[in-house]
């Protein structure tokens, strides 16, 4: 008998800076399931030697390259949050190695037997991707709670944070749009709870062996 290869179940979580995104990628991993970092692909995206990082270097010059070669990101961060051409430019660049790494790992998630890998897809719906995915998470918090945030984590100044989220879609166009919801603005016990509830969700639907993952 031919042993066929299910079709794996793909989630994406996603939301705004500050939301708690990697957070709850990290629980899911703890917990057993596949996980694909959208922000390890895009480092990979331009790795030294590759495409994007030559056309990046080339758009940009060399300020944007630190001395062992790799892109200075908090230069890069300040310059598309006040230049939406640059911005644009550099989306350009990176996105469509992006969406090929990624395409490229959950392809290779499925042939290691894995039923459900999750990936953390920050501009999920900016980059009209939720099609690429069976289900949408989205992880949503107060904006003043993500703002802390993002001054504790990056270091910077409260414009700096609110300048990058005003760049980003509206938490709430996000939360309509999701398939699931986890509000990040209490405790992490609470979050991990949650968190805890939705993957034996994943367990129930992959179980049933629904048609989203057998047909």
């Amino acid at each position: 008998m031919v042993e066929t290869i299910k079709k794996v179940f793909k989630v994406a979580v996603t939301g705004g800076a500050g939301s708690g995104k990697s957070f709850v990628c990290r629980r899911l991993e703890a917990l057993g399931i596949k996980i694909i970092s959208s922000d390890t692909l895009a480092r990979e995206a331009v790795a030294p030697g590759s495409t994007a990082h030559e056309k990046i270097l080339k758009h940009f010059g060399a300020k944007v390259v630190l001395s062992n070669g790799t892109l200075n990101r908090q230069i890069l961060r300040r310059i598309i949050v006040n230049d939406s051409a640059a911005r644009r430019s550099l989306e350009q660049f990176i996105h469509p190695e992006i969406s090929r790494l990624m395409q490229q790992k959950m392809a290779q998630a499925q042939q290691q037997g894995n039923r459900v890998v999750v990936v953390e897809v920050p501009l999920l719906f900016e980059l009209g991707m939720e099609e690429q995915f069976d289900r949408v998470v989205v992880v949503s918090a107060a904006r003043k709670l993500r703002v802390k945030r993002l001054m504790d984590r990056d270091n910077v100044s409260r414009d700096q944070a609110e300048e990058l989220l005003n760049v980003q879609m509206p938490d709430q166009e996000k939360v309509e749009r999701a398939g699931f919801v986890l509000s990040n603005d209490g405790l992490k016990e609470q979050l991990i709870r949650s968190v805890d509830r939705l993957y034996e969700k994943f367990l129930k639907i992959t179980q049933k062996g629904s048609k989203v993952l057998d047909s």
